[in-house]
């Protein structure tokens, strides 16, 4: 073990931090590829090394790629593998790229931290493009902002959900959540938790009960695009959830649905967030192994 950690020691130390996308996380996934238990090593070994072994000088942008680490006890469950920055006068990029570790087989984790780097890097690529194209056309203003937050972490449910902000004129938010089973190291679907497809409907009937209640009760402050509102004409609204839509399990085993910012309500709602009672879904369930 000591072996292994002073290796790490010296490979940090020595690895240059590159200008554009080859840097280190790729390495270090191929790495994982090697053997069964190489992703564990990796995304475990290296950030325990790091984190929680005291004197690894270690240069201060890796330092930085490692800088938000939410923890259970001692074990770190999610960390931000990598970072890619951009803060020039026109031009604003963050992009944070989360890596699970601590997975009891490792292999969920390490597809689901391939398909993490992967979005990163693309969505680095797209900036860097848009970029050179502004320049190419006189210049203007661009950015993004892009990071994850872990909505749930208990003995059984990892809920991350990963946000995407375009600013060009008006801003733009997408959300992904991926909600995964540790104990069985499954990635759960939505349709998955239920017998058959009634849930779309009981679920989006109860949305938009929850609209109209909201919209009264905040005196129109708050505003969805829903029938029977007072301000549907002319509007296209909301009526049923997407069969996948996005979803994660909270903290206290109760089923949230998220909607994208424009996608039920107007831009200066953000992205909103409705908590589906269990008791209107609980004869459509497959079980109540997730869903209390």
């Amino acid at each position: 073990m000591d072996k292994k950690l002073e290796e790490l020691k010296t490979e940090y130390k020595n690895i240059p931090i590159p200008d554009e996308l080859d840097f280190v996380v790729e390495r270090a996934l191929k790495k994982g590829k090697k053997n069964k238990r190489g992703y564990k090593w990796m995304a475990g070994t290296a950030a325990a090394a790091i984190l929680f072994i005291g004197g690894i000088n270690i240069s201060p942008a890796m330092a930085n790629s490692l800088a938000e680490v939410p923890v259970v006890g001692s074990i770190v469950k999610v960390l931000t593998f990598t970072e890619f920055k951009v803060d020039e006068d026109k031009y604003q990029a963050d992009i944070k790229v989360p890596a699970i570790s601590d997975s009891e087989n490792g292999e969920l984790a390490q597809s689901l931290n391939e398909k993490y780097l992967t979005e990163g890097k693309e969505l680095y690529e797209q900036f860097k493009a848009e970029m050179d194209e502004l320049e190419k056309e006189g210049g203007g203003h661009v950015g993004v902002d892009s990071g994850y937050e872990v909505k749930t972490d208990n003995d059984q449910i990892l809920s991350i959900g990963r946000y995407v902000v375009n600013t060009v004129g008006s801003s733009s938010t997408v959300m992904k959540y991926d909600t995964i089973d540790k104990k069985n190291d499954i990635l759960l679907s939505l349709p998955m938790l239920f017998k058959d497809d009634s849930y779309v409907k009981i679920i989006s009937e109860n949305i938009q009960e929850q609209m109209r209640e909201q919209m009264k009760e905040s005196n129109f402050e708050k505003v969805y695009w829903v029938a029977d509102s007072g301000i549907e004409d002319n509007l296209e609204v909301f009526e049923l959830i997407k069969k996948d839509q996005n979803f994660y399990i909270n903290k206290d085993g109760k089923l949230v649905i998220s909607f994208d910012k424009y996608e039920v309500s107007p831009g200066s709602m953000g992205i909103v967030e409705f908590v589906i009672p269990t008791e209107i879904i609980s004869d459509v369930l497959v079980s109540n192994e997730y869903i209390k």
